[in-house]
């Protein structure tokens, strides 16, 4: 128990300082926790290489519960939409990149049967990483994301077929690969020292089969049909902690019962996650399983770090990093070349190269289980290992390197021709999401003519459909904005998405019309100081007005009448307008607003203020009475 507890701090403590410093360097979580593994592992040796191996196998869970959660998040149909990328996108994947690194092997002086089996072990990639990755940095639903996601998927998949073909590359059970790579025999009793325990164990392939679809259907099954009176019996208890023992009983579950046939736990558990995808139960699963899995996630990749030798490392720094780099360049010269061949756009191409350059956690199990197989060495194994873990070590600082190439490039929208644009009005809208649309409705139906500008085809052509024209185009652009008519136009209504192209867009359209009346968008206040700076006339905060609102809805249901709610949410609007255009003066776009003491200093005393005036604005009619 106490060796158990030391480990679990040691885990614990390195995940605690090492995840946030990375988070707080632009480097992410998983980073973080690689980081850590190596910290107390290779660096200190807190922990030992057997520990770590043992270790790992719990932690791989994390994957098993991540590919759950991302199956709840797939409707059957969604996934039956995305069979072309997954067939195509993801099947080109794997095979070009197999022939490719098999070819490199071959060229080395391996074996056909040793290059293809490292070929298919080097084709796939960490979904843990990079699905953890893509989510924090919210580029999930981005089309390189989403391209991503389905060559992930399909390697998943791909992990059945692999684990079945790699016996077929072994030498004969009396022949052995010996550690120089030359071809002996084996005795009887090391070809039968491994056994596998499971339910297909020493069946026909019939047999084998029938039993491995029979779990498939047990699985779809149960997920329509004994999930939801589960549920329902458990919810008459009313303790949430038997809500979570079900949502594990389920995963583990199933994950058990895939190990059992043979297949890949985190198949099975994906296969039922969407199953489950449009049951009512899905988001208390979600919540349930959630922080389970980004504790064993986290785990997994502390002892991936924990796992890098490097003092076979330095023995041979040449080979090990050469062999390493390798990987990576082939991998992103072919994912690359796939996104230029299914269409994929300037930054969304860079992120499907970069992100999936890297080899896999399933390649720790496919290596191993090539060893037992007699297909692989167990020296040259364990150079593979390395190069797979300095791989996934390396993914983190590939999308860091992705961030600096997609800031220095032009976004995707840029590259479709922008509209010639042959109508001018008085008012120029440059931006038409959820904002811009109202602005523009309520000006049109005043009888304004407005001109319309967006980078967003899908919206520009939504807004054809209702009879509205608009322009595609990046407003940014100082030739669209003067032929939308920026010289005569007396109001410019800048509601983009994107804060910086918005500071852009307002500085340069002060500079070229100082009398031009502007009306910004702004996200939060931080933004509305940087507009106030650029020369933006009337500043909007997306959220200001709902939430004033909605202020005024819970004053009126605590005890105050609809005249005195409204005069404070009055009272509470005209004192912060004020109370910003002071503090724009204060803010310095250097430092953050919470070093600045005198801006600290003056906020506190208008907050005071705020508290004064609402005080004396609802002691008013108590006076008067």
């Amino acid at each position: 128990m106490e060796s158990f507890l030391l480990q679990a701090t040691m885990f614990l403590l390195a995940a605690v300082l090492a995840v946030p410093i990375a988070v707080r360097f632009g480097m992410g979580s998983v980073l973080g926790y690689l980081i850590a593994g190596i910290v107390i592992g290779p660096i200190f040796g807190f922990i030992s290489g057997s520990e770590t191996t043992d270790l790992q196998h719990f932690a791989e869970f994390g994957v098993v519960m991540m590919l759950f959660l991302i199956g709840l998040e797939l409707e059957p149909r969604a996934l039956w939409d995305m069979r072309h990328k997954l067939i195509g996108l993801g099947g080109l994947q794997i095979t070009l990149t197999t022939l490719a690194i098999a070819g490199g092997m071959m060229w080395l002086g391996y074996q056909w049967s040793v290059s293809l089996a490292v070929g298919l072990i080097f084709a796939l990639s960490s979904t843990a990483i990079v699905l953890q990755t893509l989510a924090e940095k919210g580029l999930m639903q981005t089309s390189g994301g989403r391209a991503t996601f389905s060559v992930l998927l399909t390697q998943d998949i791909a992990v059945i077929p692999m684990l079945a073909f790699l016996p077929l590359l072994a030498l004969p059970a009396t022949m052995t690969i010996a550690p120089d790579g030359s071809i002996s025999r084996a005795s009887d009793a090391a070809h039968e020292a491994h056994h596998s325990l499971s339910l297909v164990e020493g069946l026909p392939a019939w047999g084998v089969t029938l039993v491995t679809l029979g779990a498939i259907v047990a699985v779809i099954l149960a997920g329509i049909y004994l999930i939801r009176p589960l549920f329902k019996f458990i919810a008459a208890a009313h303790l949430r902690e038997i809500y979570t023992a079900t949502a594990l009983l389920i995963v583990i579950g199933i994950a058990v019962l895939m190990t059992l046939v043979g297949l890949s736990p985190a198949l099975g558990t994906f296969l039922a996650g969407v199953v489950l995808a449009n049951s009512e139960f899905r988001h208390e699963l979600e919540a349930d399983i959630e922080p389970f899995k980004g504790l064993l996630l986290g785990l997994f990749f502390i002892t991936v770090g924990a796992q890098i030798d490097f003092g076979k490392l330095i023995a041979d720094p040449v080979n090990i990093l050469g062999l390493t780099l390798s990987v990576i360049a082939l991998k992103m010269l072919i994912l690359y070349g796939l996104g230029l061949m299914f269409k994929l756009k300037s930054r969304n191409r860079w992120l499907f190269a970069l992100g999936l350059a890297q080899a896999g956690e399933f390649g720790f199990v496919l290596l191993s289980f090539a060893v037992q197989q007699n297909v692989l060495t167990a020296a040259l194994s364990e150079t593979l290992l390395l190069v797979v873990a300095l791989s996934m070590l390396i993914t983190p600082l590939l999308f860091i390197l992705y961030d600096v190439v997609s800031h220095r490039m032009q976004d995707d929208h840029h590259e479709s021709a922008a509209d010639e644009i042959d109508e001018t009005g008085q008012v120029i809208i440059a931006g038409i999401g959820r904002f811009g649309q109202i602005v523009n409705r309520l000006v049109r139906a005043s009888g304004f003519d407005t001109v319309v500008l967006d980078h967003n085809m899908e919206a520009i052509q939504a807004m054809r459909r209702f009879g509205v024209k608009g322009f595609l185009g990046d407003p940014t652009r100082p030739e669209l904005l003067h032929a939308a008519g920026l010289e005569e136009a007396r109001v410019l209504v800048v509601a983009l998405d994107d804060p910086d192209a918005t500071v852009k867009l307002v500085k340069h359209a002060r500079r070229e019309r100082p009398d031009l009346h502007i009306v910004a968008r702004a996200r939060d206040r931080v933004q509305v100081f940087r507009l106030y700076q650029a020369g933006a006339n009337d500043i909007v905060r997306e959220m200001f007005d709902s939430s004033l609102r909605a202020g005024r809805y819970v004053l009126e249901n605590v005890g105050l009448t609809e005249y005195e709610a409204s005069q404070a949410e009055q009272t509470f609007y005209h004192h912060d307008r004020n109370a910003v255009r002071e503090l724009a003066l204060l803010w310095d776009p250097e430092r953050p607003a919470a070093q600045n003491a005198e801006y600290v200093a003056r906020a506190k005393e208008l907050e005071e203020d705020l508290q004064t005036l609402l005080t004396a604005q609802l002691e008013k009619p108590a006076a008067a009475e």
